[in-house]
């Protein structure tokens, strides 16, 4: 039995690279805290695509490179985005058969426990109580989800990736 040919492995490091330039833009304060999170978008995306080649594995170290950049303690969102990725690696065969507006519903799910894995980290840290704006990138990121979907799967029909 042939093993399958990985092809365009650049472009899901490419568009990792990318949600990490969005998470690290410099925003207004008004804005910034609707910045969806981009980073989990793209993640929750490629296991969904190619769970035998985007996992946990690197939703760990995608992760912990948001951690260098955002500067809050390693691992953290190395272990929500781990936990996100073996959800949905757990669930991609349901998942990639419905519709984009269900899977918005479902990335509404996996953006809020990594929203709540955040906030029981904060808690185990002693650190202040976030106000309500702390759960506003799942909401955002849920309304961009259509959108970062048809993107990224016309970009890995038309570079073949598999």
């Amino acid at each position: 039995m042939m093993a399958a040919e990985h092809r365009g492995g650049w472009l899901i490091v490419v568009s990792i690279f990318a949600a990490l330039v969005l998470t690290a833009l410099p925003l207004p304060e008004t804005a910034s805290a609707w910045r969806p999170e981009w980073t989990a978008l793209i993640l929750v995306y490629w296991c969904l695509a190619l769970p035998e080649r985007v996992g946990i594995g690197w939703s760990w170290f995608v992760g912990c490179l948001q951690d260098v950049l955002q500067g809050p303690e390693l691992g953290t969102h190395g272990l929500a985005f781990a936990i996100a990725a073996y959800l949905t690696i757990r669930l991609y065969q349901r998942l990639r058969v419905f519709p984009v507006w269900q899977q918005a519903l479902a990335v509404l799910v996996l953006l809020l426990l990594i929203r709540l894995i955040l906030f029981w980290i904060d808690g185990l840290l002693g650190r202040p109580t976030p106000n309500w704006k702390h759960w506003l990138p799942a909401l955002t990121g849920t309304l961009v989800w259509p959108l970062v979907f048809m993107l990224l799967r016309r970009l890995r029909r038309r570079f073949n990736v598999r």
